[in-house]
Order: C-alpha cells, then sequence, then structure tokens
C-alpha cells in the first residue's frame, strides 16, 4: 500500500512540471518534503487505525474477557506505525528520483523489499555465519521490527527506525536539492 500512496508525491509533480511552481512559493525544500511526507504518512496512519477494532473485538469476545496480552499488541502497533514511516520515506525518496510514477512504484517496492528481508537473508549466508550474523542482521529492519512487535520496546529500535526516516527525507532532500543545480 505505502509505494502506491507515495509513488506520485513527487513524480507526479516533476511529469507535470509543477515542480517549479510548488518551488518557487515561500516555502523551504524541508517544508515541502515534510509536508508531503507527513501527509502520506498520516494517510497510511488512517488505514491502519481501523485495525484498532479487531482488537476491541478480541478483547469483548475471549474468555474472560480481556484475555489478551495487550502489551504486545501495543507494541505490535509501535512497530507497525515506525514501519510506515519508514516505508513512507523511502516512497517519498524514490518519487523524487524519477518522473515516472510507475518506475517510483516499482523502485520503492523494490527498496522496501531489500531493507526489510535483505539483511537477514544475507546474514545465512556461510560467509556470515557464526560470529558475523548476527551483526549482518542488526542492519536490517526486521530484525528491529521483530523485537517491537512482541512487546519490547527498546530505545536502540526506535532510533533505528528514526535514522531511517532521517536518512530518507535527508536523501529527498539531497535529491531536490541537486535539482536546483542542474
Amino acid at each position: 500500500l505505502i509505494p502506491a500512496l507515495t509513488m506520485q508525491s513527487f513524480a507526479d509533480e516533476k511529469q507535470r512540471r509543477t515542480i517549479e511552481f510548488l518551488t518557487t512559493k515561500p516555502l523551504t525544500d524541508i517544508q515541502i518534503v515534510m509536508g508531503k511526507y507527513l501527509a502520506c504518512f498520516a494517510l497510511v496512519i488512517f488505514a491502519i487505525l481501523p485495525t484498532a477494532i479487531y482488537y476491541y473485538s478480541i478483547v469483548q469476545l475471549g474468555s474472560p474477557v480481556g484475555n489478551i496480552d495487550s502489551g504486545a499488541v501495543l507494541g505490535s502497533y509501535i512497530g507497525l506505525f515506525l514501519l510506515a514511516g519508514v516505508f513512507t520515506a523511502i516512497g517519498i525518496y524514490t518519487s523524487s528520483l524519477t518522473e515516472n510514477i510507475i518506475v517510483a512504484f516499482i523502485l520503492s517496492t523494490f527498496l522496501c523489499f531489500i531493507f526489510y528481508w535483505s539483511f537477514d537473508f544475507l546474514s545465512a549466508l556461510p560467509v556470515f555465519y557464526g560470529k558475523w550474523d548476527d551483526l549482518v542482521k542488526y542492519f536490517g529492519i526486521e530484525y528491529h521490527y521483530d523485537n517491537i512487535s512482541k512487546g519490547r520496546i527498546d530505545s536502540r529500535d526506535v532510533i533505528y527506525f528514526l535514522s531511517l526516516i532521517s536518512l530518507f527525507v535527508w536523501m529527498t532532500l539531497s535529491t531536490l536539492e541537486k535539482r536546483k543545480w542542474q
């Protein structure tokens, strides 16, 4: 869902040649990028929020009522919001790279897949197995998301997600800054 939501953010502006109009407004590049990021992120949050109905249903239908691990559910939601934030930042970045929205969608889907799964696969290679596999896993999103989704909210995991979001927002800003020099 997230690559489909973010694919038009900058690619459509470039394709329709309205990026110049947007940048001539009294806004800084960080305001433009954060505005687009927060708009896409809010849309993703609004798509996730109705799933709280399932949680409420399970709490009420459990025997006895409330027989559910609420900490794990809350951790899963926090992890899902952080994961959505990273995927939104990746989508905004890939949209800033190209004019074609289909290319932005495919590139965003690919990068989200790579950042989520590839480090776990790489850690299973014989080259890393033994002493380096934990370090390689640590660089992947899946490792940190699994920790949070189990209800263990660690500052290292939250900082990891916020760092990835900051990195991709900064790379989006760099892409827009490069446009000014051309």
